[in-house]
């Protein structure tokens, strides 16, 4: 199965459980990886025939931004679904949630988060309520 990988996306959200992080928020990274079947796209040369990254990009960032979630575990299952919803021709899904500047006592550099979702487990993903569908740029 082919994959195509979307690293280091980096959003500015409000997601955790303190008070502090609803109010003053913080940076997360998420890393996305697709895998599809690209056989026509790589004979083709056709933008038609691949998934489009910036599609999958703006997703991402609306599922980050627009929801609120107390854990990056719900914000990474969110990101699979929305994923899963967006393109059909995408088998698997994996995400990688980042905080960087989690609130805890020692020094970190970062703590994450992965999750991988199959369509086969999902197979009528819903969107998530506010989702809408993106169109391609």
């Amino acid at each position: 199965m082919d994959a195509i990988h979307l690293e280091g996306l980096s959003f500015f959200a409000f997601h955790g459980l303190y008070e502090e992080e609803a109010k003053l928020g913080q940076r997360f990274v998420v890393d996305l990886t697709c895998w599809a079947d690209l056989t026509a796209a790589s004979m083709s040369d056709q933008y038609e025939d691949t998934i489009c990254y910036g599609t999958l990009a703006k997703t991402v960032e609306q599922v980050v931004t627009q929801t609120r979630f107390n854990l990056i575990e719900r914000l990474a299952g969110a990101v699979c679904e929305a994923v899963l919803e967006q393109d059909l021709r995408i088998a698997r899904v994996r995400v990688r949630v980042s905080k960087p500047s989690a609130p805890v006592p020692v020094h970190a550099g970062s703590f994450s988060v992965e999750i991988t979702r199959d369509r086969i487990n999902n197979p009528s993903s819903a969107p998530l309520p506010g989702m809408r569908q993106l169109t391609s740029d």
